[in-house]
């Protein structure tokens, strides 16, 4: 026995120990790296959390899972499906008119600029985009413009209610109402109007409608200013947003991103400018952009774009007034919707004239009525793509036609659902109160996204 072991006896049976009862341990070796990544996911464990799919700053139902070391970022996953719809697939089981009614419903804050993209495809098909008369496409670039302050104003808005700043939220909504209330006074509806059909519009401007705009587009602006006024130079709002959930020019052409957020990195793409529609080449206007395509920069584009969307709409009044009295559908009766509707207080309906017309005196106009109405017009065999510029970026429609009276396929581009694809590159290595900023500056509507 050497003198080690000698030592080990004599402490054991001092202490009363029984050294064959003792238990035996196994000591092994191992690879130092596996060890020390063992003390590092036991010391440094992260936090998966789920943000949403029901939570008030995901603008809608979205689910964001979010693995947390601390109050960083480390990963970040955008999971949607949680709104689905199925609109596209309905619209392969409806007329080419009724699919408007569907699409309307996709981005309900900018309803508009769906019906004007897929009525602009359907028109495409048919060969009838020069026929389109010009009152129809004025009024289309009305709607369209003041649908774009609408959801700008709601995407600012709402972006400030989601740090606490409820003011922001009401002041723009108060806005945003004076819009709702032209919109219902032009189509009978706040909102899913259906109002734009292939060949034009359901009816002309209700009379004394231009006059009405003109007295609510002041306290637009003023609303517009408020707003303004409060966050641009408010140190805690520029605290908040400047330098966060910031995005490189060429990470978002990566990442097909458009819209303000790629303006406010200083690209002036613009379909307005790039690829006219509608007449949008005769219309003087600017393209905001800016230098940095951070949260605060995304709040100042959408801003300048508002006041250069009140500029194309005083443009737009003067040349309705100039046309009043002309044609808003296309005159080939095998297209053009029959009735003329009319707006009451209970919303949109057929005007008594075509009515007492049909139903007393012609029977042929009777007997083209419900067939234009039940069967729809055929659209010749083909496909196209169309695009215009969202509020949100640009939106893009796909349609096939089988050369049946409904489309064989309908599909939507939607710029909500594009955008948020940038949600992990500006959230990863943020911390975790930035998330909610990022996202409301993307502007995402669910709707879109999940139809």
């Amino acid at each position: 026995m050497n003198a080690h072991d000698a030592k080990f006896h004599a402490a054991t049976s001092a202490a009363g120990l029984n050294i064959e009862e003792l238990p035996e341990v196994l000591a092994q070796g191992g690879d130092w790296e596996d060890v020390l990544a063992e003390i590092e996911k036991i010391t440094h464990e992260r936090i998966v959390l789920n943000m949403g799919p029901v939570h008030p700053s995901t603008h809608g139902v979205l689910r964001l899972i979010l693995e947390l070391d601390g109050e960083t970022v480390r990963e970040t996953r955008v999971d949607t499906g949680y709104l689905h719809t199925g609109i596209e697939k309905n619209m392969e089981y409806r007329t080419w008119t009724q699919g408007v009614t569907f699409c309307t419903r996709m981005d309900y804050v900018a309803p508009f600029f769906q019906e004007v993209a897929y009525c602009l495809a359907v028109e495409k098909l048919l060969g009838i985009t020069d026929d389109v008369p010009e009152r129809a496409s004025l009024i289309r670039v009305l709607l369209m413009e003041l649908n774009r302050i609408a959801s700008h104003l709601v995407a600012i808005g709402t972006g400030g209610n989601e740090l606490g700043a409820t003011t922001m939220m009401t002041v723009g909504f108060r806005g945003r109402e004076e819009i709702l209330r032209i919109f219902e006074r032009i189509t009978g509806l706040r909102m899913n109007h259906a109002y734009i059909r292939p060949g034009g519009v359901a009816q002309d401007l209700p009379a004394g409608t231009i006059e009405y705009i003109r007295e609510k587009l002041p306290k637009v602006r003023r609303d517009m200013g408020e707003m303004q006024d409060l966050v641009m130079q408010n140190p805690i709002f520029k605290k908040r947003f400047v330098d966060v959930g910031y995005m490189p020019l060429s990470g978002l052409m990566a990442l097909g991103m458009t819209g303000p957020s790629l303006r406010a990195a200083g690209l002036p793409q613009d379909l307005r400018k790039d690829q006219p529609y509608c007449g949008y080449e005769d219309f003087d206007f600017d393209v905001v952009t800016t230098d940095a395509s951070d949260c605060y920069n995304r709040v100042v584009v959408r801003f300048g774009e508002c006041y250069e969307s009140l500029k194309i709409i005083h443009q737009v009044l003067r040349r309705l007034e100039a046309c009043e009295g002309a044609p808003t559908m296309v005159a080939d009766a095998h297209i053009s919707w029959p009735a003329r509707l009319s707006v009451a207080a209970d919303g949109q309906g057929n005007s008594l004239e075509h009515i007492a017309q049909i139903m007393g005196q012609s029977m042929e106009s009777l007997i083209h009525h419900f067939k234009l109405v039940t069967e729809g017009f055929r659209v010749p065999a083909g496909q196209v793509y169309q695009t215009v510029e969202h509020a949100k970026g640009i939106l893009g429609v796909h349609l096939v036609s089988d050369g049946g009276t409904r489309p064989y396929r309908a599909h939507f581009r939607d710029p909500s659902f594009a955008n948020l694809q940038s949600t992990a590159m500006m959230t990863e290595g943020g911390q975790l109160a930035d998330v909610v900023v990022s996202l409301a500056s993307i502007d995402p509507v669910l709707g879109g996204v999940d139809r």
